[in-house]
């Protein structure tokens, strides 16, 4: 898993979350996470989510292209 409790991710492109609960599931480690715009808690599959390298809200498309960067080493 490359996710645990209390790591900050991206999802749904530009939502923050927080990740509460961990497992591997019969497609592929899951995570419950916390979105903070949503003030709710949805499930993601780990390939869906990205970690979280910038501190804010919601991303705006500069902080996109960062936090892309970011992920892709580039």
């Amino acid at each position: 898993m490359q996710f645990c409790f209390a790591d900050m991710v991206v999802v749904k492109h530009d939502l923050i979350g927080v990740v509460v609960k961990s497992w591997n599931g019969t497609s592929g480690p899951n995570h419950d996470v916390y979105v903070r715009s949503l003030n709710d808690i949805h499930n993601y599959k780990e390939v869906d989510m990205e970690r979280y390298m910038v501190r804010h809200k919601e991303l705006d498309q500069e902080e996109l292209m960062y936090q892309r960067n970011s992920v892709n080493g580039t």
